[in-house]
């Protein structure tokens, strides 16, 4: 099943008595407080209330996470995760916040200038030691 909305000023709302199995895709603004196991696809805005229940991934523009996922969330502006939000998945965002209380368990990936990883310089420890010559003592 899969739940379609391309109305790009609407704001959805899915109460906590609200199961979908399947994936959920809309424009726009979704305040979702049900269970969810699929995936989320927008372009929009995804917002999980304190009784959100999410198991699979998550691909927005930006969430905020007060409830519980189980899932990778990939967003292209910023992740919100509050304080009662338990997460375990990878995380790949422009920008992060995480406040006191949360629990998440996963890989990070926060780059707000959206720099490759090739054009990255190396880090000090990271660049390779140039072999030692034997010398003999003197």
């Amino acid at each position: 099943m899969a739940i379609e909305n391309m109305n790009t000023t609407s704001k959805n709302v899915l109460g906590s008595d609200v199961e979908i199995k399947g994936n959920v895709k809309f424009t726009g603004e979704l305040a979702f407080e049900g269970k969810l196991e699929g995936e989320v696809q927008t372009e929009g805005v995804l917002n999980l209330g304190d009784s959100a229940v999410v198991n699979g991934n998550i691909t927005a523009q930006s969430v905020v996470v007060r409830g519980k996922v189980h899932g990778n969330i990939t967003v292209k502006e910023k992740i919100d995760i509050k304080a009662k939000a338990e997460l375990f998945g990878d995380i790949r965002a422009a920008k992060l916040a995480i406040e006191e209380g949360a629990t998440f368990v996963g890989k990070i990936e926060v780059n707000p200038n959206k720099v490759s990883p090739a054009a990255a310089p190396p880090r000090p420890a990271e660049i390779p030691k140039a072999p030692e010559l034997a010398r003999p003592n003197r």
